[in-house]
């Protein structure tokens, strides 16, 4: 069973112990994303986890902070996300102490060089570069965009090549020092551990975090009245597009009902878009639908790469299976078997250290709460089809629909496209 604790200093820890587990995974998750942003310092958030890396009093470079984990077979890294940020590491068990060592030593010690930070506003438009050179990546990011407009949380995560650039250790160091806190991070340790002999050790290596209140972000206003259409010209082979509705948050209880439609309409390979999209028409080769739930934003989405000239009918396809849940629900064969697929994603996708802590340590950040794999999974046994069918009504409306594409599509084309978002 996990445990969460908390420091004298504040900080909230949580241990799950995994008997005869071979790894430890030590997972540091902040509260601050994007969405903390301004619009002068968007992606400030990204860059800063870059930095970390970048040299301690004990490791004064880039190198040796590598070199610490990567002579002992370690797997490391850090992530930014609209709403947290992490840096972990998972290690053999009998290496947990340089885990903790390495983890505790770039987070509280870290110099954000001057120097290495101009440096690192290359690589970092590098990575945007990648991103928008992506099409699979960037359509996500356009239906964030045409989402929530030009507000934090429709602002790309790492940020514009503008705003990088205008990056200097002024602006890092007052983030850090706003944004990142004893408050508003949460430290996890998953895997073949002596709870309480853990929790002495957490003690001596995080003594010296900062104690202070943490920034907090602005919540997003939710405002639509029509579908939304957002194109991108790109001479492309394929066009990708993302059509989705907004839905709920993660703390509303709906969000269970909506992720078992998302499994049926698009969750894995004998999926109802699946077949359609890919097996019966040959449209294209991957098509998914999934969830995407923070503390005040929600939508379900399908993504798809599809033939240039067969837009219009994915969409139709799309829009159907949409029409299909919401007017007639769906089978008591078709819930049971998305639910039977949930409770075995969720056995197989936590078999490990890293995916346990994420599990744990996501909840405790954004919600303060923190549920049982098992817990969780109850909730999903104890959803309805009267329940499927009550969502997929109030989501699968024209005035929650969104539609985000890249290809060879001018603007002109817009409206024939307006015409077919009818649910």
């Amino acid at each position: 069973m996990f445990k969460k604790s908390a420091l004298k200093n504040g900080l909230r820890i949580l241990t799950v112990p995994m008997k005869n587990a071979n790894s430890v995974t030590v997972l540091l998750l902040v509260g601050t994303g994007s969405k903390y942003e301004t619009k002068d310092i968007n992606g400030i958030s990204h860059f800063l986890e870059h930095m970390f890396f970048k040299g301690t009093q004990k490791r004064p470079n880039t190198l040796a902070i590598s070199e610490t984990l990567d002579k002992i077979g370690g797997q490391y890294n850090a992530f930014t996300s609209k709403e947290v940020t992490g840096f972990w590491a998972k290690v053999d068990k009998k290496h947990t102490d340089v885990a903790l060592d390495w983890i505790s030593d770039i987070f509280l010690n870290s110099k954000f060089d001057a120097e290495e930070l101009e440096r690192e506003k290359g690589v970092v438009t590098e990575e945007l570069n990648m991103y928008l050179d992506t099409p699979t990546s960037y359509v996500s990011e356009l239906f964030e965009e045409l989402l929530y407009g030009d507000t934090p949380a429709g602002w790309r995560i790492v940020g514009e090549k503008e705003t990088i650039a205008a990056y200097n250790r002024e602006k890092l160091m007052d983030y850090f020092q706003s944004h990142y806190s004893n408050d508003n991070t949460v430290l996890c340790v998953a895997g073949d551990i002596d709870q309480a002999d853990i929790e002495k050790k957490l003690a001596e290596y995080f003594a010296d975090i900062q104690i202070r209140k943490a920034a907090e972000k602005l919540p997003v206003k939710e405002s639509q009245s029509k579908p939304g259409i957002f194109l991108h010209y790109k001479k492309t082979d394929q066009t990708h597009f993302c059509l989705g509705v907004r839905a709920y948050d993660m703390y509303d209880k709906r969000r269970f009902a909506l992720q078992l439609i998302s499994v049926v309409l698009g969750g894995n390979m004998s999926s109802r878009l699946f077949i359609s999209v890919r097996e019966r028409n040959g449209l294209g080769y991957y098509i998914h639908t999934s969830v995407d739930s923070a503390t005040d934003t929600g939508y379900l989405v399908t993504q798809s790469g599809i033939k240039n000239d067969s837009l219009e009918k994915a969409i139709g396809l799309v829009l159907k299976e949409y029409k299909d849940i919401r007017d007639n629900g769906v089978s008591p064969d078709e819930l049971q078997k998305a639910k039977d697929f949930v409770r075995g994603s969720a056995s197989l996708s936590l078999d490990s250290s890293d995916a346990l802590a994420s599990f744990y340590t996501t909840q405790e950040v954004m919600r303060q709460e923190v549920m049982t794999p098992e817990q969780k999974l109850e909730m999903i046994d104890n959803v309805t089809a009267d329940d499927i069918k009550k969502v997929a009504k109030d989501i699968f409306v024209n005035a929650k629909l969104n539609l985000s594409v890249i290809g060879p599509f001018e603007e002109k084309e817009k409206e024939k496209l307006e015409k077919l978002l009818s649910l």
